[in-house]
């Protein structure tokens, strides 16, 4: 029994390299635009609650996109506590293309940032529709690259994950998990070349969309009530047939998730479970084969205890790659980072089973 357990721990760890090892070979990068190329306008739309931390920051960079194609930038608060609104209209003053509208709240049913990006896209303009989160960072050169790709292979969504600023210790035993498990067990160039629903991947800190295609799939009013709303966008559009493109890292965008450990814990626990298929049974396999299947193999096949452990070595070297992180960091602060995703686990389970739900920006969600 325990030397059938340790070839399924090893093969697991292999097939998780292999697909590492291909998403950072396969990695895409969003091109340079074609010199004489004409894109389409496209609207920015920024979700707001208790942003006054980071909302100049964003729209900072933002103003600084000369191109065209950036019709407008729309921020909504979302019924904030703090400056955010007044912090926007002083940056309406220096840029005619910000505009700021505002939310009381979600009506029942509803999730606080599904509903500020609904009202968002009802007010937007633009022949394609840019959802961020305030605390992104970006480039100029960002917006014609992201529009360059999308019409270029005629995507209905296109989707980024950031590279990931981690400024502290608890940002670096808790962020890389995210990336880790994406990127050891999701393909990401089957996201765009196979039409399986299941093969999808998003990222709600930055979703680009064909505005005629949301138009008419209301995709935040269809998942309103979703903790995990850009994964189950993403698989509706397949769904519907629409093309799909995930990447993983660019330098060109780059975001800070979580600045404190109590907040990646809230943060991360709300959604992990559906980040491996929404099953606590398949997030918790994951865990222990991923955590102390080594004892396994060092039980049942103590001689391919070495391969294996170089084998979980490799595919941090290359997520880390694959990411724009720390490869350091990644492998010392490895045991660390996995008794954080076992927090996450228990502490999304323990919400879950006493009815207690979560907490995100001071709202229970």
């Amino acid at each position: 029994m325990i030397t059938t357990l340790a070839y399924i721990v090893v093969g697991f760890g292999i097939l998780r390299l292999v697909i590492a090892t291909l998403n950072l070979l396969l990695q895409e990068r969003l091109p340079q635009p074609k010199s004489r190329e004409s894109l389409p306008r496209l609207s920015v739309l920024i979700p707001a609650r208790n942003e006054a931390h980071n909302i100049e920051a964003i729209l900072s960079d933002l103003t600084h996109v000369e191109s065209e194609c950036l019709l407008e930038i729309i921020v909504c608060d979302d019924a904030s506590e703090d400056s955010t609104a007044e912090l926007v209209e002083t940056w309406m003053q220096r840029d005619s293309r910000i505009r700021l509208i505002s939310s009381s709240g979600p009506p029942s049913g509803w999730l606080g940032k599904n509903h500020a990006c609904h009202l968002l896209s009802r007010q937007a303009r633009g022949r394609y529709l840019l959802f961020l989160d305030a605390d992104v960072r970006l480039s100029p050169a960002f917006i014609e690259r992201a529009l360059s790709y999308a019409t270029t292979h005629r995507l209905s969504l296109l989707s980024l994950f950031p590279r990931q600023r981690m400024q502290t210790w608890a940002e670096r035993v808790s962020v890389p998990n995210m990336h880790l498990i994406l990127l050891s067990l999701l393909l990401l160039p089957l996201v765009r070349r196979v039409g399986f629903s299941s093969l999808s991947a998003a990222n709600g800190q930055c979703m680009l969309f064909d505005g005629e295609i949301y138009r008419a799939l209301r995709p935040h009013d269809r998942f309103r009530h979703s903790r995990a709303e850009d994964i189950e966008i993403a698989r509706e559009f397949k769904r519907q047939g629409h093309r799909i493109s995930c990447m993983s890292s660019t330098k060109l965008i780059e975001c800070r998730m979580y600045d404190s450990l109590s907040a990646a814990i809230e943060g991360f626990s709300k959604n992990i479970t559906l980040m491996l298929g929404g099953s606590y049974a398949i997030a918790l396999i994951y865990w222990i084969l991923t955590s102390i299947g080594w004892l396994a193999v060092w039980l049942g096949r103590a001689d391919l205890l070495l391969p294996y452990l170089l084998t979980e070595v490799a595919i941090r070297v290359f997520v880390s790659l694959c990411s724009n992180q720390s490869i350091v960091y990644n492998i010392i602060l490895a045991p660390a980072q996995q008794i954080l995703l076992g927090l996450f686990i228990i502490k999304s389970w323990v919400n879950s089973r006493r009815k207690l739900g979560f907490t995100w920006k001071g709202r229970s969600i």
